[in-house]
């Protein structure tokens, strides 16, 4: 049986187009939630470190992802990575193909 965070967060990514798994003063973060603002992508952002559970959710993305760090970044159901991550695929012009692919 999946735990309430393992739902939460496949909801989450499910449900939503891009969604970035943050906490509010990572820089990092702020740099991965800028670029996309910058490209005009809409996106939802949880913020962990806002939450009553948020440590469970990092470590459930942890086990998906088999990285606990932040952000982590999800696109069309598919998770891209960290900041780093995002800002190589921006600059491949690989980016801009993910989030224009259906997300069916």
């Amino acid at each position: 049986m999946q735990s309430d965070e393992h739902s939460y967060v496949q909801d989450m990514v499910t449900h939503n187009r891009v969604v970035v798994f943050s906490k509010t003063h990572c820089p990092h973060c702020s740099d991965s939630k800028t670029l996309l603002s910058d490209m005009g992508v809409e996106y939802k952002t949880v913020e962990l470190d806002q939450m009553n559970n948020g440590g469970k959710v990092q470590n459930v993305l942890g086990r998906i992802t088999d990285a606990r760090t932040v952000p982590r970044i999800f696109i069309n159901g598919q998770c891209v990575g960290g900041n780093s991550d995002l800002k190589s695929l921006d600059q491949s012009g690989k980016l801009k193909d993910l989030l224009q692919k259906d997300n069916s």
